[in-house]
């Protein structure tokens, strides 16, 4: 299919529905091609593996601390203790001799 500027402007909705068709749009500006657009292989269609496969995966399961992962994400977002402040110490009240 061949597509001007205009009908990527106006109808571009025809244009994604050859795409999804499978066919290859040519994108003409001026009457010459400028681009060429094509739909992209689905991760079934390229053989992706699988999230199981994936080399990293269940890299921490030996763990004992993220047998609940949920619990351990609440527990990272828990505030840090706040330690002593600079500025806040009291003071006796005597100056110092200069």
């Amino acid at each position: 299919m061949n597509a001007t500027i205009v009908d990527l402007r106006y109808r571009m909705k025809e244009v994604l529905r050859a795409i999804d068709r499978g066919e290859a749009v040519t994108v003409l500006y001026r009457g010459k091609e400028r681009a060429k657009l094509e739909p992209v292989a689905s991760a079934s269609e390229k053989g992706a593996p699988k999230t199981k496969d994936q080399p990293l995966f269940g890299l921490w399961k030996d763990r004992d601390d993220m047998a609940e992962p949920a619990s351990w994400v609440r527990n990272l977002r828990q505030p840090r203790p706040v330690l002593a402040q600079a500025g806040t110490r009291k003071h006796s009240g005597a100056r110092r001799a200069k």
